[in-house]
């Protein structure tokens, strides 16, 4: 069985699709509202931080993913598999780690986040160490040599290692998940604020409402969707999509190549969510692969970043 992928708060390569606002210059706004634009930017520069060691450390995931794949986590490797993968080598995160090391005493202080993306640094500092010695190991075909001595010895290690990781990193999804919804809002208000219902706010409010629908897409751990929280999550993107397609119509070339990405998003999703209702939420019964929905994501992510800077 594939694994199912859901794209979480930290599963994007940028936090917020749109720059902050920046501030206001003198008289053009009350100190209040500067204050707020204080406040976002400082909110993106620190969700930012969080998101990009989230995104870097999800190699760690991933490898313990594949190691999974052939070994039985219960009793360890034999070295009579029938194949042995390895698993994945981990990317260096210091300069990420330092990053969001920092952020955790800048503002806004939000304790229960913090704490939790606290526990998830320390929790990958003792992982990926046993992951790099782990993928040496088993790149090398060092098992060949010893009977698979090593791999023995560090299975227990990487089971030690990986539960407190992939507790920490879920208990840390879970909370950005909530305080990044209330900054997307914050985001969104500004911009209206700002500019009205115009371009910015049309890519904003479709990344918000897709970033919802993802959210509650499959995961190995979590395979039963809540298809009354999915159905209304798609209510909301789907009406989201629609109004940007008629923001368009009155006014052409607002959006780039940004245009079409929603629209391609919704369609498979919307296929999805048959199979889903058939199922009544048991996603691993639908067979479905997860590869397109997530791929269409990601280049909404990546386009959303410049969909209005050609506009006109």
């Amino acid at each position: 069985m594939a694994a199912f992928i859901r794209l979480g708060a930290a599963a994007v390569i940028a936090l917020l699709c749109c720059a902050a606002p920046g501030p206001s210059s003198a008289g053009d706004a009350p100190a209040a509202a500067s204050d707020d634009a204080a406040a976002l930017r400082a909110a993106t520069a620190k969700f930012n931080a969080y998101v990009g060691f989230m995104n870097r450390t999800l190699r760690a995931v991933t490898s313990i993913d594949r190691y999974k794949s052939w070994v039985n986590m219960k009793t360890g490797p034999t070295g009579r598999e029938s194949i042995i993968y390895g698993l994945y080598d981990v990317y260096d995160t210091k300069s990420e780690e330092a990053e969001a090391s920092a952020a955790l005493t800048q503002e806004p202080l939000l304790p229960e986040l913090d704490a939790a993306m606290r526990d998830y640094i320390a929790a990958n500092a003792a992982l990926a160490p046993i992951l790099r010695e782990a993928n040496g190991y088993y790149e090398r075909a060092d098992y060949k040599v010893d009977k698979m001595a090593e791999g023995k010895a560090l299975h227990p290690r990487i089971v030690a290692a990986a539960g407190p990781f992939l507790a920490a990193r879920a208990r840390l999804d879970a909370v950005l998940t909530v305080e990044k919804a209330k900054v997307d809002l914050m985001r969104l208000a500004a911009i209206e604020k700002r500019e009205g219902r115009k371009a910015n706010w049309q890519v904003a409010n479709v990344m918000m409402k897709a970033q919802r629908v993802m959210d509650l897409l499959p995961s190995n751990a979590n395979p039963v969707v809540a298809i009354a929280s999915f159905d209304a999550a798609m209510l909301d993107f789907g009406g989201a999509v629609k109004e940007m397609d008629s923001y368009s119509v009155g006014n052409p070339n607002s959006f780039s190549v940004f245009e079409s990405e929603p629209r391609s998003l919704l369609s498979k999703l919307r296929d999805f969510q048959e199979k889903l209702d058939r199922a009544k939420g048991a996603a691993r019964r639908i067979g479905a692969d997860m590869t397109w929905i997530v791929n269409d994501y990601n280049m909404m992510v990546t386009t959303s970043r410049n969909a209005t800077l050609f506009s006109h």
